[in-house]
């Protein structure tokens, strides 16, 4: 297998050594705020940090050793020691990272730092000459920028043939922002020595690898190198694996590189990694997240000393490793550092795969709680453990707020005297109406298992209700259904045609089969039936209250109850349910054909509501009624009593 190397280099370790830029990269872009940013961050740096082991990290320098025959070259073009040493330092083909070395070597051309490291372009063949014509500005000349750029555009002009390379231009451009800027910098021999010694590059050599390849990945592909594939880089390193022979060594960096695989083939699937995780993860890896988990709990236990150097960049995660491995690289230091990232991932297996632990890590997660907060917890022991989630459930002060079912509720009314009244809204319901959906799913479980012996149930599935947004909305609609449609005035007709005298039931045939039939009054009686259950203010609590995706919420409106159940049967069937007919003679009802539709899924207490479970005898399908809003609520305070929710006396 391919053995990528890794490791930090000071930009003194760079010096005499040659960078060749291949013509698949675009040439020098960095504009005056990214050459600005730069130079400011190593000042910033400079002043604060005197340790001698503290440093500035860049981003990875990403090269390929050219091949060629240096000793040829020695005998053929070497005329002095230093020749010598820098055709044994290797050309070094740049596959990421040139625009952040190109700035460098600018940098240094302004310092008049003789012995930088070299850089050729493939397709800028004048290259070295055009900086030539730059090299007479002294930092200390003092002129405008106009002036400076009016006098060294010309120079340009006159140097080189090829007016029209916008690359030069960016050059010149950077060349002259660098000079500005340090002809302000009170000590310029110490922003030197800073920059010299103190800022590496993340070197990440890719070797047996085809360049263009990596160079899509990391530039055309917008993936960056991540912290894991550059902790791979060093777990990998054949120098952890001194005291081996060359097939066992083979073997285990082969054993380690398979079970990384399968971790990331595992947290790629949606199931697992949003039951632990909220929406918005960035890292194109996820691995990385455990690597995070042990910087932030220094689980391989670095002294303070490295643990304090390491930053707070994007790539403080691989500097703990590199940290780590710096002072001693034996195969017990692998071993230890690879079961520390397995135990991470093994407990959140188990974690996924027990009932009760799946469920309320994931609840937790979903209240905000850290996954550093959670793993604390873990002592191994699986009852300690949900002891222990449950009062974190009891005591996150999401749950203490929403504790009294009847205090839960969101006012937004008139009152007889025509004031607005305003409260809390409807969403401060949700962490009860989710707890009441998956402690739900638990109970039923929990029956099942004693009933068939085995471990029978159904999991909520965290993703799917975090990938399709689901928030709390109204059972009945939160304001007076005013039905202007007919079609909807239709669908109302027909669900309440089976419970209505016969006298009844002719005014709608003729009402449905008459296009022109303008006697919708007569049925309006029908719709107060809902406000003689529900005042305006008892429609909005909590028994009026449940979990709904967003789509399906727009996709009925302000419809009636029944119009809602058939849209969400349909949406958990994954069909469109289309609205009943009636045959001319009103004998019965024409259900047309299904469509196909998007399922969507439906947490299971939304889906009771909508079938009347929670009401043990009903035979209207029609209304919201206050007794079935009784038994639902009723069912919450049952189902949730052991986290302390409660009634008003």
């Amino acid at each position: 297998m391919s053995e990528n190397k890794i490791e930090l280099k000071a930009i003194k370790d760079l010096l005499g050594m040659q960078f060749f830029i291949p013509n698949y990269q675009r040439g020098y872009r960095w504009t005056e705020q990214q050459v600005t940013d730069l130079l400011n961050d190593i000042l910033e740096f400079s002043r604060k940090n005197n340790s001698l082991s503290e440093f500035y990290c860049l981003q990875p320098l990403v090269v390929k050793k050219k091949h060629e025959n240096i000793l040829k070259k020695i005998k053929e073009e070497a005329q002095t020691i230093e020749e010598i040493e820098t055709l044994l330092k290797g050309k070094w083909e740049v596959i990421d990272g040139q625009q952040r070395l190109t700035t460098i070597f600018i940098i240094l051309s302004v310092l008049k730092y003789d012995n930088k490291y070299s850089l050729s372009y493939e397709t800028r063949e004048t290259f070295n000459e055009f900086l030539k014509i730059l090299e007479p500005f002294n930092l200390e000349d003092s002129y405008e920028k106009k002036d400076i750029l009016n006098q060294n555009w010309n120079n340009l002009i006159e140097h080189n043939k090829d007016k029209d390379n916008i690359d030069f231009y960016h050059i010149f451009n950077a060349y002259h922002i660098v000079r500005l800027w340090l002809s302000r910098v009170e000590n310029p021999n110490s922003f030197k020595e800073t920059l010299l010694n103190k800022v590496k590059f993340i070197w990440y050599e890719s070797v047996n690898e085809d360049s263009i390849e990596v160079f899509t990945r990391l530039n055309i592909g917008k993936i960056p190198l991540t912290n894991s594939e550059l902790i791979k880089a060093l777990l990998l390193n054949s120098s952890n694996f001194k005291e081996i022979n060359t097939n066992h060594l083979r073997l285990r960096q082969q054993e380690i590189a398979t079970e990384w695989d399968n971790i990331e083939f595992t947290l790629q699937n949606e199931e697992f990694w949003l039951f632990i995780h909220k929406i918005g993860y960035k890292e194109p890896t996820r691995i990385d997240f455990i690597f995070e988990l042990i910087v932030d709990q220094n689980s391989l236990k670095i002294s303070e000393d490295k643990n304090n150097k390491i930053g707070t960049d994007a790539y403080r995660t691989f500097r703990y490793f590199y940290e780590y491995f710096s002072d001693l690289k034996d195969q017990e230091k692998v071993k230890c550092c690879w079961r520390e990232v397995k135990k991470y991932f093994q407990t959140f297996q188990e974690w996924f795969n027990d009932l009760k632990m799946y469920h309320y890590v994931g609840y937790l997660v979903e209240l905000g709680v850290s996954l550093k907060s959670l793993y604390a917890l873990w002592s191994g022991d699986k009852n300690n453990f949900i002891n222990g989630l449950e009062t974190k459930i009891k005591e996150n002060k999401k749950i203490k707020n929403c504790l009294n079912l009847d205090e839960i509720y969101e006012i937004d009314y008139t009152n007889e005297y025509g004031k607005s009244i305003k409260g809390k809204t409807k969403t401060a319901c949700k962490p009860i109406l989710l707890l009441h959906n998956i402690q739900t799913i638990i109970n039923q479980a929990n029956i099942n298992q004693e009933e068939y012996q085995q471990r029978v149930f159904y999991k909520f599935p965290f993703h799917l209700y975090k990938t399709e947004n689901w928030d709390v909305e109204h059972i009945d609609s939160n304001t007076q259904n005013d039905i202007s449609d007919k079609t909807s005035q239709n669908e109302f007709l027909l669900n309440i045609y089976h419970a209505v005298n016969e006298d009844t039931k002719k005014n709608i045939q003729h009402f449905i089969n008459d296009p022109n039939a303008s006697n919708w009054s007569d049925f309006e009686s029908y719709l107060k039936l809902p406000e003689e259950y529900f005042s305006q203010e008892e429609k909005n609590q909590i028994w009026n209250f449940a979990l709904l995706d967003s789509t399906t919420n727009r996709s009925y409106g302000n419809s009636i109850f029944s119009a809602k159940r058939r849209i969400i049967i349909g949406k958990d069937r994954g069909v469109l349910l289309p609205i009943p007919k009636m045959n001319k003679s009103g004998s019965e009802m024409l259900i047309g054909e299904e469509e196909k539709a998007k399922s969507a899924f439906i947490p299971p207490c939304t889906k009771q509501i909508f079938l009347k479970y929670y009401t043990p005898i009903t035979t209207d399908y029609n209304y919201w009624t206050r007794s079935d809003a009784e038994a639902y609520k009723q069912n919450i305070l049952e189902t949730l009593k052991h986290f302390g929710v409660t009634l008003n006396k």
